[in-house]
C-alpha cells in the first residue's frame, strides 16, 4: 500500500516508550517515546444538550499525555467523541479525519481554526518512526482507525460497525501476531431506548435482558482474527433529571468479560489500562469515578413548559422538507413541546404510519439549527412514540429508515434522492457498503439499493 508520510517531530521521553492507554469515553492514547496520537478526546463538558457526562474523571496524568501528542483523531461528529470544549484546549494539534462525504466536520473544524487533515481512505500514513495509521471510512459517518505501533495492531473501531469494511480489516489483521480492539461493545443504551407505546408507557428497552458480554466480544475478536479486546467508547452516564432513569441500563466495567470464553488465543482486557508494548504487559489506570447527579434540564437551556414560537415551526418544517426519503415510508412527524402538538405531514400515502418526538424546545430547535437531530435521540430524554405499522422498538424501529438518513442528511448534506445516489456510490466505490454479518445490515442495503 501506499505510504503518505507526514512530517516528523521530536518528542520528550516518557516512562511509556512504546504503547497506549485507554481512558475516558472512547480516548486511546499512542505513544511512540513519548506521547504522540490520542483519539476522540472528550475531557471535559457534558454531552448531548447535557444528557451524557464521563463515567469516570480523566486524571491528571493522561491529560498531560493527550496535552503532549502531536496529533488528534475524530472518529466522528457525536459529542462523545468530537467535543468542542475538549478541543478548544489542544488547539496546537493537528486534527486527523476521515474521508467522509460531504466534508461537515473538516469545513466546520477549519472554519473554527483548527489544522485539519483528512487521512485518504485504505492508505498507510506515517506519523512518527515506528507508528503509522489507516483510516476506513464507513457509510454512517463513522470510521475505524487502524494504528500500527511497532509492528502491533491497534484497530481502533469505536462506534463503527462492520457495515462492509470488515473483509479489509480482516486481511489487514491477519499479518499482526500481536492485534487489539478498541470497539463499543455494552448492553446498548448508546442509542435511542426511551420509547413509549401509544397510552404513554415507557416501553423496556432490550438492554434491560443483561445478556451477557463476553461471547460477543469473542466473537467480534474470532471474526476480525484480532487477539485482545480493549473496552472503550461506553464510559459514560446520564446526568440529567430527565434522562438519568437510563443509567439503569449502562454497561458496568465488570460486564465486558462475563462468561468470556478462555480458549488460549484471544484475551478480554480491563477498561482504563496502560498497555506496554515492549514489555508485552498493562497495568490499571484507575480514574476515580464521577459522582450521581440529577441535574435540571433548565441548566442546560431546556423548559419543559416553554412553546415552539411561529418561526420556530416554519424553522422545523424547513429542515423536514427536503429530505426526501421520508416520503417513502412516514405520514407525519407529530412534535409536544410544552403540552402542545405540532403535526408535520410527511407523505399522505403513508399517513397510517406516523412518529411522536415529546421534547423540549432549546434542544430541539438547537438540534434543528445544527442539524444535528441524532443527538437528541441518543440523549434518550426525547419520548419517541410510534404510530401505525412500524416494527417492535426492540429492533430499532427507527433503523434503517429513519436515523440513519438524518445521519445522511445532516452530516453528509445528502437530503434528495439524486444526493442519496451519489453519497451511496462515493461508499460502494470506496468498499465501505457491501456485504457484513452485522445484524440488520441486509435491510439496510435493501433501502440503500433504491438509490442505484
Amino acid at each position: 500500500m501506499e505510504i503518505v508520510p507526514f512530517p516528523s517531530c521530536a518528542r520528550k521521553a516518557t516512562p511509556l516508550d512504546l504503547g497506549f492507554e485507554t481512558i475516558g469515553n472512547a480516548t486511546v492514547i499512542c505513544h511512540d517515546r513519548g506521547p504522540l496520537l490520542a483519539t476522540d478526546p472528550w475531557l471535559d463538558g457534558p454531552a448531548y444538550f447535557g444528557s451524557w457526562s464521563l463515567s469516570h474523571e480523566i486524571p491528571a496524568e493522561q491529560r498531560a499525555h493527550i496535552g503532549a501528542c502531536r496529533y488528534l483523531w475524530i472518529s466522528h461528529g457525536h459529542p462523545d467523541h468530537l467535543s468542542l470544549e475538549s478541543l478548544d484546549k489542544l488547539r496546537d494539534k493537528r486534527i486527523l479525519l476521515a474521508d467522509h462525504y460531504g466534508g461537515r466536520i473538516r469545513g466546520e473544524l477549519e472554519d473554527l481554526g483548527y489544522d485539519v487533515r483528512v487521512l485518504p481512505d485504505g492508505l498507510w500514513v506515517q506519523l512518527s518512526e515506528r507508528c503509522r495509521v489507516m483510516c476506513i471510512a464507513d457509510v454512517f459517518q463513522d470510521a475505524t482507525l487502524l494504528v500500527d505501533l511497532g509492528g502491533h495492531l491497534i484497530v481502533n473501531s469505536n462506534d463503527c460497525g462492520d457495515h462492509g469494511g470488515g473483509a479489509l480489516l480482516r486481511s489487514i489483521s491477519a499479518r499482526y501476531d500481536s492485534s487489539f480492539l478498541c470497539a463499543l461493545t455494552g448492553w446498548g443504551d448508546a442509542d435511542m431506548i426511551h420509547f413509549h407505546d401509544e397510552s404513554g408507557r415507557r416501553i423496556e428497552p432490550p438492554v434491560a435482558r443483561r445478556t451477557p458480554l463476553g461471547p460477543g466480544v469473542h466473537g467480534l475478536l474470532s471474526y476480525y482474527g484480532i487477539k485482545r479486546y480493549a473496552p472503550t467508547s461506553t464510559m459514560h452516564k446520564y446526568q440529567r433529571a430527565d434522562s438519568v432513569w437510563a443509567n439503569a441500563h449502562t454497561t458496568p466495567h465488570s460486564e465486558f468479560g462475563r462468561d468470556f470464553p478462555r480458549d488460549g488465543v484471544h484475551e478480554c482486557l480491563e477498561p482504563f489500562l496502560r498497555y506496554d508494548l515492549a514489555r508485552m504487559s498493562w497495568s490499571r489506570i484507575d480514574p476515580r469515578p464521577l459522582p450521581d447527579v440529577a441535574l435540571p434540564p433548565e441548566q442546560f437551556g431546556d423548559r419543559w413548559s416553554d412553546e415552539l414560537e411561529q418561526a420556530d415551526v416554519a424553522r422545523i418544517r424547513d429542515y423536514l422538507a427536503p429530505i426526501e426519503h421520508l416520503r417513502t415510508f412516514l405520514g407525519y412527524i407529530r412534535f409536544k413541546v410544552g403540552g402542545r402538538e405540532h403535526v408535520f405531514d410527511i407523505a399522505p400515502e403513508h399517513r397510517a404510519r406516523g412518529l411522536t418526538f415529546e421534547v423540549p424546545r432549546g434542544s430541539l430547535m438547537s438540534a434543528i439549527d445544527w442539524r444535528i437531530f441524532d443527538d437528541l435521540l441518543i440523549g434518550n430524554y426525547m419520548k419517541t412514540t410510534l404510530h401505525g405499522p412500524w416494527s417492535e422498538p426492540a429492533g430499532n424501529a427507527l433503523y434503517p429508515d429513519f436515523s440513519p438518513f438524518l445521519k445522511f442528511a445532516d452530516n453528509g448534506r445528502s437530503r434528495s434522492a439524486a444526493e442519496l445516489e451519489r453519497y451511496f456510490r462515493h461508499y460502494r466505490r470506496s468498499g465501505a457498503l457491501g456485504e457484513s454479518p452485522a445484524p440488520g445490515h441486509g435491510e439496510f442495503l435493501a433501502v440503500a439499493a433504491r438509490y442505484g
